[in-house]
């Protein structure tokens, strides 16, 4: 009887903690402004991957509103450019697939101090009205960096930045100067795309980050296209719970010669497939990424899309023998709390 226990102890704790490390957490933050009167409109994310490299092409817009914002990025690796994007890649991708608008996490950001952290800076630049940093650093130096540039961050910052910096020391910051961008005649709603360019033999797209500051309730919407030369294999499988698959089908030609004709991306190949997976989650729901095997042979790294358990291995909790024992251990501990539940109700009845 005690071997039982000990074992049901152990199932029983096990589950506790797959349950406790598998459910899903977190979502976006929109837009904060220093007088609550901007707001973020839409940012599309495209991610293709080609030839061992990892191409990333987001675009902001903003409406109303003055002073600067910034956002802060994950990334895989470190990387080997960042440049304008092109002037059509973005809406070209949702004319073929005909999309929603999508989120992306802004902070706000005050008047910034004299900067100062434990991070290094890997590289510098200025897109339009962006003014773009690739940091190399833990969570708390990214954040102590953030900090001290003026970014005011959300109470969930450090877990957050700690959940990425554990796995990719690389953060892209990219701060947006409305007044800035006023000056240089940039309309409201203009876009700003961005082109990183990302050599890593494991590419992943952050997620989890869309969640920074919002409370579980709230509502995560994003749209990520992705171009691989092969039918990708993706982890979570984006077949509900928040991810959805929405198109999944061979690049056409003409999409690939019209990507192909714009700025910055030549590297398109002549064949490849086109994936569009849908972000539709509670904040409490989106505690993970999504992780790409681009040849679609084997499977994601469950370290890039954030989904390791502790101290079980991967290879047993894929199993689906291993979910079924399981099953079976909730039905005998079920099972052996009515036993031990039985003799006090005996005592008593005989009392």
């Amino acid at each position: 009887m005690r071997r039982m226990r000990r074992f049901l102890a152990v199932v029983a704790a096990t589950l506790i903690g797959l349950i406790l490390s598998a459910s899903p957490a977190l979502a976006c933050g929109g837009l904060i402004g220093p007088n609550g009167a901007v707001n973020l409109l839409r940012t599309t994310t495209f991610a293709g991957y080609h030839a061992g490299v990892e191409h990333y092409v987001t675009s902001f817009e903003f409406a109303g509103g003055g002073g600067a914002f910034g956002s802060i990025t994950p990334l895989p690796g470190i990387p080997s450019s960042v440049e304008r994007g092109g002037d059509w890649t973005l809406q070209r991708l949702i004319r073929e697939t005909n999309p929603q608008p999508e989120e992306d996490l802004f902070f706000a950001r005050a008047a910034a101090p004299a900067a100062g952290a434990d991070v290094e800076i890997l590289l510098e630049t200025t897109i339009d009205a962006l003014d773009i940093t690739v940091l190399k650093g833990g969570g708390d130096g990214v954040g102590a960096w953030a900090a001290a540039q003026g970014f005011r961050l959300p109470p969930d910052a450090p877990e957050v930045l700690d959940f990425y910096a554990s796995r990719s020391p690389i953060f892209l910051a990219a701060a947006f100067d409305a007044d800035a961008a006023a000056d240089r005649g940039q309309a409201i709603g203009d876009g700003t795309p961005v082109h990183v360019t990302i050599p890593t033999p494991d590419p992943w797209v952050p997620l989890r980050i869309l969640g920074l500051g919002k409370s579980g309730v709230e509502r995560v919407e994003a749209d990520v296209y992705l171009l691989t030369d092969r039918q990708p294999a993706m982890l979570p499988q984006p077949v509900g719970d928040g991810l959805f698959l929405d198109h999944s089908a061979a690049a056409t030609s003409s999409l690939l010669d019209d990507l192909r004709s714009d700025a910055g991306m030549e590297w398109i190949p002549r064949s490849a497939w086109l994936s569009k997976v849908r972000i539709d989650a509670a904040a409490a729901e989106l505690r993970y990424d999504l992780a790409i095997d681009a040849s679609g042979q084997g499977t994601p790294s469950r370290l890039a899309a954030g989904l390791d358990l502790a101290g079980i291995p991967e290879s047993v909790t894929d199993d689906p023998s291993f979910r079924a024992l399981l099953l079976v251990a909730l039905i005998l501990i079920a099972a052996g709390v009515g036993l031990l539940a039985m003799p006090v109700s005996a005592s008593r009845a005989r009392g």
